[in-house]
């Protein structure tokens, strides 16, 4: 399922594989997560799309083919893929664990084809063996949604025992709160949405404060020492940075567009920091992984089939996908 032009609906499509290159493997898709990020590169809204464009950056799926080198697999194996498809592996970047900020990597629907389709060819050492009890409709989202929260949490400096907000319950925020919750945290979940208050205890919430008019209308009990933005709006900013205690850490996985405008009194006189972490390296992703298996982290999912690719799409459009959307074979 192709968009064939800028904004299209998806139509159906086919392509030649390409031949296996020596770490290239051949994925017999089974299950793949839909994100806004999807929406974003139907539309070109980064201006980086590039048309056929076949969406799908959360993949679940087996292998039916090998490479010469890709050695750590084997025929069968159950895997993941998130946005990343490649990186040099060899620059300072790559060397430290840190492959999704090398400056030549390439994500899984920018240089090649995404996981709506029946098959995928992806480099080997970006698909992530999943853990037996994690079942394949919510594994797509951890490859995605899981490790751009966990990541951030963790480069934040979450430990355990803290006082940890999240702003947003939605897609992203969901996870971070049973995330954060699951390794012995307080949560506290900022969010405009009346029934999603009400949801945030049942995800492992301590409480939940409602936005109004960009700005939180309580404060919590106890100062906060990392507060996590999954929301791409524009609010109060000052307003959450007051919510950290001394050494506090505000950081973004939801960038609003535009700069933003931040007190400098408020960060200077508590010492406090501001940050935003993407996606994650190979090792982090591994993390995670192990981390949903151990404590039964999974997102809640909405399941279509491929040929109800646009309809899952438009109701993400209209916020209607409770939290998020997969599409199985």
């Amino acid at each position: 399922m192709a968009a064939l032009k800028q904004g299209a609906e998806l139509a159906s499509w086919s392509y030649d594989s390409p031949q296996l290159g020596p770490y290239d493997c051949l994925l017999k898709v089974t299950a793949c997560g839909l994100c806004f990020s999807d929406i974003h590169m139907i539309d070109n809204d980064w201006t980086m799309s590039r048309y056929p464009l076949v969406p799908g950056h959360e993949v679940v799926g087996k292998i039916l083919e090998l490479g010469e080198q890709a050695t750590h697999l084997k025929l069968g194996d159950r895997v993941g893929v998130g946005w990343q498809r490649a990186a040099c592996l060899q620059c300072r970047d790559c060397l430290r664990g840190s492959e999704n900020l090398c400056k030549d990597a390439s994500g899984l629907i920018v240089d090649g084809y995404g996981g709506f389709a029946d098959h995928v060819v992806v480099d080997s050492r970006f698909c992530f063996p999943l853990p037996g009890r994690i079942p394949s409709d919510v594994a797509g989202p951890l490859l995605c949604g899981g490790i751009t929260v966990y990541a951030a949490l963790r480069y934040a400096g979450m430990t355990t025992g803290q006082e940890i907000g999240v702003i947003g319950l939605g897609g992203l925020g969901h996870l971070a709160v049973q995330f954060a919750a699951k390794l012995g945290n307080r949560v506290t979940v900022f969010t405009a949405s009346e029934d999603k208050a009400a949801a945030a205890s049942r995800l492992g919430a301590t409480s939940a404060i409602l936005i109004k008019e960009g700005r939180p209308s309580t404060i919590p009990d106890r100062p906060l020492d990392l507060l996590l933005s999954t929301v791409p709006a524009h609010l109060a900013w000052d307003d959450y940075l007051d919510l950290l205690g001394a050494d506090g850490t505000l950081t973004f996985v939801g960038v609003p567009n535009g700069p933003l405008t931040l007190s400098r009194d408020s960060l200077f006189l508590k010492r406090r920091r501001v940050m935003a972490s993407p996606i994650a390296g190979r090792a982090m992703i591994q993390e995670t992984l192990e981390l949903a298996d151990r404590f039964n982290i999974a997102p809640v999912v909405e399941t279509f089939s491929l040929a109800e690719a646009n309809l899952a799409i438009q109701r993400l459009r209209e916020n209607r996908i409770r939290y998020r959307a997969v599409l199985m074979a």
